[in-house]
């Protein structure tokens, strides 16, 4: 049991210094488009809190109960767990099999998978963390606190779960996952982003967030997730230099690694 841990760990440190690297080619230029994109999100969030946030408030507490039951319902998905945990349990996973005891093509597929692995927690960790550190700095007030339907009230560096609205801790996941899986498989992006929108509502719905701090929050993740994919790709792990998801591990490749897994160390190091 001691060896297989020390041999986990030898290998999460190994991933984790990949990522850490020096890059190893030069990814395009962060584009205009980009920059005027952001700016346009943050005149949208400042111009939702002057003339959205508390028609919504006022809006949401006179929804129907079933309604709000439905929200409650749905919301639990947009939490970090729901992603972080399995991903988490599978690179652990991933780390412990890996070794020289595996087919070379199965050792390149385990590289493969886990490079994938790796950028997805990252690109979901990372923003949630920023979010999180950053909405309890800034002390805003849940639209349920009062006075009601006052979108203006702040407490700076309050630290407490009241004043922490700005921004949305949910939107800032859905929108990185959003990004995070679109990048890898294109397909899932239609999906991923009903689901995130699906989320995002059921925040104003439930009267914990204005919808500034939902659009504020989905900027965070969207942008982050954007970062984490440009550092991954600058060290050519999951991505091209030029941003594109690399090749593999396709589903059947996945198959034969885990019927490679299947037969054991022995049979498969012959």
């Amino acid at each position: 049991m001691v060896a297989l841990l020390r041999h986990t760990a030898t290998n999460l440190l190994h991933w984790i210094s990949a990522i850490g690297r020096a890059p190893r080619a030069a990814t395009p230029r962060w584009p205009a488009t980009a920059s005027a994109g952001i700016v346009v999100g943050i005149v949208v969030i400042i111009a939702a809190m002057f003339l959205l946030d508390a028609a919504a408030s006022a809006w949401a507490r006179h929804l129907p109960r079933r309604v709000v039951d439905m929200a409650e319902e749905i919301t639990v998905f947009g939490l970090s767990g729901w992603f972080l945990y399995p991903l988490a349990f599978i690179l652990i996973f991933l780390a412990a099999l890996t070794g020289p005891s595996l087919p070379p093509r199965a050792q390149e597929t385990m590289a493969l998978f886990a490079a994938r692995i790796c950028f997805l927690f990252t690109a979901i960790a990372l923003p949630g963390l920023f979010g999180t550190v950053v909405k309890r700095l800034i002390g805003r007030a849940r639209p349920f606190m009062p006075p009601l339907d006052d979108p203006f009230v702040f407490k700076l560096f309050a630290w407490q779960p009241e004043y922490a609205s700005l921004p949305s801790g949910h939107a800032t996941t859905v929108a990185a996952a959003a990004i995070a899986f679109g990048a890898i498989w294109p397909r899932w992006r239609t999906v991923m982003w009903l689901y995130a929108l699906i989320v995002m509502l059921s925040r104003v719905v439930l009267n914990v967030h204005h919808p500034s701090d939902v659009l504020a929050g989905a900027l965070v993740g969207a942008v982050g997730a954007f970062l984490v994919r440009r550092w991954f790709a600058a060290r050519e792990l999951a991505f091209t230099p030029d941003l594109r998801p690399t090749p593999g591990p396709s589903w059947q490749e996945l198959d034969a690694l885990v019927h490679v897994i299947a037969q054991g160390p022995t049979r498969s190091a012959d």
